[in-house]
């Protein structure tokens, strides 16, 4: 059975690219002064202005205390102010300040940019059809979740092992 590289597994493959995406984004962002942490809270508040922290949390899939510290200094440099939500004393709105909005504007054009030197050498017909099928594997990966512990990183790996336990 031909083996192939680990370098050439989807799983290190994905986590690869998506690595070196982040760090030559980070790279760029540190002379706009924002963090890429700071700039993906910002973004999805862009989108969802007025949301509350709570649900804020849960989109970004990180615990409510960890969101009030993000929010936290977000709002002492100006970029975030908080407001009481009128439906629920308890809870604070978000939402964005000018110097914010003017930012994402910069921050888009960045991570355009580093994902245009990303897709170098690729034609228009390979960009679409690459960002289409990453966007399957997402639909077929966002049902029910269905991850085992263990369960190995590749096809080929779990044909090898269901091999080993039959054979």
């Amino acid at each position: 059975m031909l083996r192939r590289n680990f370098d050439q597994r989807l799983g290190f493959l994905l986590h690869d690219v998506s690595r070196l995406l982040r760090k030559r984004f980070d790279s760029r962002a540190r002379a706009v002064g924002v963090t890429r942490a700071q700039y993906r809270l910002l973004a999805h508040l862009g989108r969802q202005e007025g949301i509350n922290q709570s649900a804020l949390a849960d989109i970004l899939e990180i615990e409510g205390m960890s969101l009030g510290q993000h929010i936290d200094r977000l709002e002492k440099g100006g970029w975030v102010v908080r407001r009481k939500d009128p439906a629920d004393r308890r809870a604070w709105n978000l939402f964005l300040t000018d110097k914010a909005h003017l930012i994402l504007d910069d921050m888009r054009a960045l991570s355009a940019q580093v994902w245009e030197e990303a897709q170098d050498g690729l034609s228009d017909d390979d960009r679409e059809r690459f960002v289409k099928t990453l966007m399957m594997i997402k639909d077929n990966l966002s049902g029910a979740d269905t991850a085992v512990p263990g369960v190995l990183d590749d096809v080929e790996d779990a044909s090898v092992a269901r091999e080993r336990h039959v054979g």
